[in-house]
């Protein structure tokens, strides 16, 4: 009985990670120039992820199942993974993330990029790097739009140059998927309207997976939002909740919202139950749970019921963003398959 109760306790800390906190910060706009020492592309350190060094992007969860393709595959991801920087701000950085702060990229090694970025390396090549992300609390203080932006924008300039030192070094032509979460996709967002969007390289978009932050369908004028399972050159995106909930604002983050089903890829409101689902992944990364979740579109939002895990009646969660990838692990993977393989065979 005493085992049960502990388990039941610590479960949720034990799923996808921990839910983060708003901060009372005391800093502001004006610390905005406090900024750590750019990351230097050239230096293989500076990337979190790369086919060619060891790293946490060549794991796959399970007990065998499935193993990773990056050596022979055909095509490129350029991951750019979310908010890590969410504890304690630095003095000397208090808004941007040190590229060179050891603790921190182990924390994205073992967070976002072996729980996100692995499920592309079945068929793709994956190249993540470092670089000076906005602190989390950007997202919260007081609602200052400028300070957001301006954060922003710093941290994008980073994304932007390790993408061209990409281009310029490894891509050699290759098809690309571009791939994101939450402050990633903002980014992701903004390297699509700048390198693709009305640019030769759109002919060598596979797919983008925008997942984990509010889009509108209109957010490209000529990149098409994905309707089916195989299309290509085009983006999808989902933002996972519970059922019934709606987020604070949400009449204005999610007004003409982009959900795409990744149970279905289809934006209608179709419920999917849990047998559509083939395997989700939990933070101890030892097991695929097949049926780990349903899923429906709502309003702009992707609504799921509460996972099929053991415990689960306790769950208080409103919330599931940090498992937007996790959940829907293996459906994701077998649909990068299928979107690289209709682009190489047209």
């Amino acid at each position: 009985m005493k085992k049960f109760i502990l388990l039941v306790v610590f479960l949720p800390g034990l799923l996808f990670a921990q839910k983060q906190k708003k901060l009372n910060t005391k800093y502001d706009v004006d610390d905005l120039d406090k900024i750590p020492a750019a990351p230097d592309y050239s230096q293989m350190d500076y990337w979190i992820a790369h086919p060619d060094k060891e790293d946490a992007a060549d794991l796959v969860p399970g007990k065998g199942e499935l193993a990773e393709y990056q050596e022979t595959a055909d095509v490129d991801v350029f991951f750019i993974y979310p908010t890590i920087y969410t504890k304690k701000q630095q003095p000397e950085n208090p808004w941007f993330a040190d590229v060179n702060d050891e603790k921190l990229n182990k924390k994205i090694a073992e967070s976002t990029i072996k729980n996100q970025a692995t499920v592309f390396n079945a068929s793709a090549k994956i190249y993540s790097p470092l670089y000076r992300q906005a602190h989390y609390d950007i997202y919260h203080k007081d609602q200052d739009l400028v300070l957001k932006m301006k954060a922003l924008e710093q941290a994008y300039k980073d994304v932007k140059e390790a993408f061209v030192y990409y281009l310029e070094n490894y891509n050699s032509g290759r098809p690309i998927i571009i791939a994101s979460h939450s402050q990633g996709t903002n980014h992701a967002e903004t390297l699509l309207k700048e390198f693709f969007e009305g640019k030769d390289l759109m002919e060598q978009l596979v797919a983008a997976y925008l997942v984990g932050m509010p889009l509108r369908n209109y957010t490209f004028e000529e990149i098409p939002i994905c309707e089916n399972e195989d299309q290509i050159g085009c983006w999808l995106s989902w933002n996972t909740y519970r059922q019934g909930y709606y987020p604070v604002n949400h009449s204005f983050w999610y007004y003409e919202g982009v959900s795409v089903n990744p149970l279905s890829w289809k934006r209608d409101s179709t419920y999917v139950s849990w047998g559509a689902n083939l395997g989700g992944v939990l933070k101890n990364y030892r097991k695929i749970r097949p049926g780990l979740s349903d899923a429906q579109n709502k309003d702009g939002m992707l609504w799921i019921n509460k996972p099929k895990v053991f415990g689960s009646i306790f769950f208080s969660w409103k919330s599931y963003h940090v498992a937007d990838y996790n959940l829907f692990y293996m459906n994701i993977r077998e649909n990068v398959e299928k979107r690289v393989e209709n682009f190489l065979n047209n």
